[in-house]
């Protein structure tokens, strides 16, 4: 049985900002039955005498957490790398350097635009974009390495290209793209905001292409199609994919929820991604290595032989998946064909 390779840890619920696509539905206010800084110590040191996956530190906004940096500590301690989520806004040049002490290997920053107007209007507060910049400048003077994490959808679409640049001029080390999951505030949106499939596979091979030139670090994610779409571009070049050649996208798949990735939320739930919103256990009642290994759900997510639809027949499903959240979104079953991919199999098309 493999580990995971990354826990996404949604600290608390809480945050500062009201962000249109927010998973989480987060607002600023206490949120009830948050685990303790105990409860969370106990559940890193069972994980970590199973697994090293990387940490990542999430909310809400984590920095709301007074023992942020204590939790980030002991499980630097353990041994387990560490990553911190935020919205940027929160950092001055004293937790520029606790993030730094902290032993954090990355910070993420969410840039939704190239500007402040694209930005605040996604992010619902005022000047929020002048405060994430001017955090990412403080993590960079500090020797704190950070990327930008951008949600595209129909209002920024257009602005991919300038967000990559301003990622560039501020010195981020990465820009990873999110398509846009219908979960939480997003699902609100939606209708309104979701690329089409066509615009969705556009964007993607346009992508493909950027991250020969970007410069950094630039990679999808919540969008596993691309993993079909870098094998059919590699083809066309008359070359095969390599790590050296491709990076990890040539040797890791698209959806990784319950298989590589998962997320344990303030409460201690312990879902597949911070997307699907669906329960395996809980850390409070069960060892986390247990629900890991031995979850119906994740066991089921593992099984490509249990996809249906189009993906179940698609010669590219062990590269791809599906975002099993999309489909859960559409049909209310998280084992459905990814609703927003135009690739038709060839068993479907010979048929």
């Amino acid at each position: 049985m493999n580990g995971p390779r990354l826990i996404f840890w949604e600290l608390t619920k809480r945050c500062n900002l009201r962000c249109a696509h927010c998973r989480a539905e987060s607002y600023d206010k206490e949120y009830s039955n948050e685990l303790s800084t105990q409860q969370i110590h106990s559940i890193i040191g069972a994980i970590a005498s199973n697994y090293r996956p990387i940490i990542v530190l999430t909310g809400g906004e984590p920095l709301y957490r007074k023992d942020l940096f204590d939790i980030a500590t002991y499980a630097h301690e353990k041994g387990l790398p560490i990553a911190l989520a935020t919205n940027g806004t929160l950092i001055d040049e004293t937790i520029a350097q606790q993030i730094k002490g902290s032993g954090f290997q990355r910070v993420s920053i969410s840039i939704d635009g190239p500007d402040a107007n694209t930005h605040d209007s996604f992010r619902g507060i005022p000047g929020s974009f002048d405060k994430a910049l001017h955090g990412a400048m403080l993590l960079h003077q500090a020797g704190v390495p950070f990327q930008f994490n951008t949600t595209i959808t129909k209002r920024n679409v257009e602005s991919i290209e300038a967000i990559l640049k301003l990622a560039q001029e501020n010195h981020a080390a990465a820009l990873h793209v999110f398509m846009l999951v219908p979960v939480g505030c997003g699902v609100e949106i939606a209708d309104t905001d979701t690329l089409s499939k066509e615009q969705y596979e556009e964007v993607l091979r346009w992508f493909y292409y950027k991250t020969k030139e970007a410069g950094i670090e630039f990679k999808a994610t919540c969008a596993p199609h691309y993993y079909r779409i870098i094998r059919q571009e590699a083809k066309k070049e008359g070359r095969k994919l390599t790590f050296e050649t491709d990076g990890l996208a040539a040797v890791t798949r698209g959806c990784l929820a319950g298989s590589g990735v998962c997320f344990i939320s303030h409460r201690g739930d312990v879902q597949p991604c911070g997307y699907l919103p669906l329960v395996a256990g809980n850390v409070l009642s069960t060892p986390f290595n247990q629900i890991w290994e031995s979850a119906e759900l994740f066991v089921n997510l593992r099984n490509l032989q249990k996809l249906k639809g189009k993906c179940g027949v698609c010669e590219y499903k062990a590269f791809c998946a599906g975002c099993r959240a999309r489909a859960y979104y559409a049909t209310g079953d998280y084992m459905d064909e990814e609703p927003y991919c135009v690739y038709e199999p060839k068993r479907m098309t010979h048929a």
